[in-house]
Order: C-alpha cells, then structure tokens, then sequence
C-alpha cells in the first residue's frame, strides 16, 4: 500500500505516518509538507527513520502533488489556527485549506485514490453553540439543558448540529472543503472520509494559544511564562475535549481496514465528555504534574470567534467503527510532560 500524507510534517501528519509505519510496516508512505508551522523541521529526522519518504512541497500548487500513484491519501494539511485571517489576510488561508482540498482531490481521483479528510469541529457556528445555556460550576461552564437545540445531547454535539451561521474563516474553509468532498463522492463514487477532529494534543505538538494550547500550557509550567484565561470574564471556566493523536491514529486504522464501510461517512471524532478539561482544570493538573505554579492573568474581553463549550458527541463513530478512546487527560498530560523534560534543550526556545 503506499499512503500519502498531506501535511506529513506537522504534529498530526507526522504522528500518523510513524503509526502507520507500525501498523502497516510494507507500507510505502510519503509526506509532503511546505514546512511553514515553526518546529515542523524536527518532525524529519523521525520521518526518515522509519522510512517515510519526504517531498517539500505544497498543496496550494498542484504541480507539487508530483507522485506515483497512491492508495491512500491523508489530507491534514491546513492552516489550523481559528484566529487565521484576521490580522495577515486570507490568501494563504483559503488558497491552503480549501484549494489545497480542492488540488487533492484532483490527484486522488486521476489515480482513483481512497482518501480520509481531517476536519474540524470548527465548522460549527459560533452563535449557535453561544446561545446553548450554561450554568457556572467552581471550574467549568457546565451545558444545564441537553434538549434546547437539535444535535445536542448529554453526549455532546453530534453531526446533525445546525450548520447555518457564521463560524470563523477557518472552519468556513474547512466546511467549504466538506461540501467539495461530498460532490465528487456523488459525481465519481470515491472512497472518501470526512473525519471533524476536535482539539487534537499529544508529544511533537509545537504549542501556541490559538493551536495546541495543551501543550503550551504545561510547557509554560516546565520552562516558565506567562499565560491568560482570555474572554467570560477571564474564568478560565471555558471547556474542550482533548484526542491523543494516538487514539486518532488507532480509529483511522480501522476506517482504513474497512474502508467501504465509512465511504461518503462525516463522523464527529474527539474526546468525548468523559475526556474533557477546561483551562482552570488544566492549570490545576499542571501545577500538579509539575510541581510548579505560575501566575495566570485575567484578559475579560472575549475575542471574535470564541466559544465557551465544546464536547464532541462521538456516538456515531464510536458505534460504526468500535472504537473509543483509550487515553484520558492525565495520561495525557503526563506524556506530554515527560516529552518536555526529555527533550528541554530544543523545546524551551520554540515553547516560551
């Protein structure tokens, strides 16, 4: 089998060809990444001693997609940062997150490629998920009525949350890509996969606050610096659920063994409520993991684009593919942090 990666460099991308590389190790698996995000350089030494084959490249140039044919393509290149756009303009934005898609799929379908596409669950709107109720506990913004909006439920949001209103430009260029996907799954029958990842975090994650902030925040603990509780008036009560990039890895194992199965699928993919955090809680965990305790400043205003909750409801995939999460936020916390004191010398300079 040989696999493509899209963003084969970065955090998730190079995390899953080294997983690939175990489960699949015949497997001949090439990573194209255009190296842009600061610590992706790191990720080749890795990539190379396994055997991934590197291409620099980049998805926004179609002519970069120069390769043999390939069986599988994992599309998870992306600018990921929901803050995107809004202060450097959105030519890289959209041209890298939706004519990107749009290039990938273009290869995959000259070579009859299956193709798995990482979303997020950015894609759903921003005044919608503000208008759920929330009560106020000591650490967390708690959902207080799980039947006031269709999609939503004890669980979480589900898949058949509403779509309608405004979400950030990432996730519209996330969204846009979807809606792509679906037309040439109609129009050519491909075998293709729509995964919407919520906050992703695990080792090899180069932390920043609008894109790996598990990482940031326990690397602040270690090496010192400042952090914020931003926006609902600087509580640090806003609430996410967390994926080990290992238990993404592990469900697309298993999308890819059974490929037929998931074709044309969109499955919400996360955490779930059993594996969430909100900031207040994970500087209480950090300080415990760490021994340290640092100050947090309090920033009240809300930015555009903020939400104060979100907890994947992953019923369905958990249901059509039999998995679940295996790593919960300790154990998370933990890898990452003896990841940080293992390798200190190069990480301090890219984390504070």
């Amino acid at each position: 089998m040989k696999i493509l990666i899209t963003g084969g460099a970065g955090f998730v991308g190079s995390n899953l060809d080294l997983a690939f590389k175990q489960f699949w190790p015949q497997s001949k698996n090439f990573a194209l990444d255009n190296l842009k995000r600061r610590g992706s350089e790191l990720n080749l030494p890795r990539l190379r001693a396994v055997g991934v084959e590197f291409q620099h490249g980049d998805v926004r140039n179609a002519e970069d997609l120069d390769l043999p044919a390939i069986d599988l393509i994992i599309e998870c290149s992306a600018e990921p940062s929901v803050l995107a756009g809004r202060e450097r303009g959105t030519d890289y934005l959209v041209h890298s997150n939706f004519m990107g898609t749009f290039h990938t799929l273009e290869f995959a379908r000259r070579h009859q490629s299956a193709m798995i596409f990482l979303s997020t669950s950015r894609v759903y709107p921003v005044q919608a998920i503000r208008r759920l109720q929330f009560k106020e506990t000591d650490t967390r913004f708690v959902l207080e009525n799980f039947e006031q909006e269709f999609g939503v439920s004890q669980n979480g949001i589900s898949e058949n949350f509403q779509l309608e209103g405004a979400r950030t430009l990432y996730g519209t260029t996330k969204l846009a890509s979807e809606l792509l996907i679906t037309e040439y799954v109609d129009s050519y029958n491909m075998p293709i996969i729509i995964n919407r990842c919520g906050v992703l975090t695990g080792p090899w994650q180069m932390g920043k606050v609008d894109q790996g902030v598990v990482v940031l925040w326990m690397a602040r603990h270690i090496f010192g610096g400042s952090l914020s509780y931003l926006g609902y008036n600087g509580s640090g009560k806003q609430v996410r659920d967390l994926l080990h990039v290992a238990d993404l890895a592990d469900l697309l194992r298993l999308q890819i063994n059974d490929l037929k199965a998931h074709q044309g699928q969109t499955y919400n993919v996360g955490g779930g409520q059993e594996i969430s955090v909100s900031l207040r809680e994970l500087t209480t965990s950090c300080e415990q993991i760490s021994g340290n305790k640092i100050k947090i400043n309090c920033e009240p205003a809300e930015r555009l684009g903020d939400i104060p909750w979100f907890i994947t409801d992953t019923s369905k995939v958990r249901q059509v593919a039999k998995w679940k999460p295996q790593r919960d936020v300790k154990s998370i916390l933990l890898e990452i942090h003896d990841w940080l004191i293992q390798n200190e010398e190069f990480l301090r300079p890219i984390l504070t």
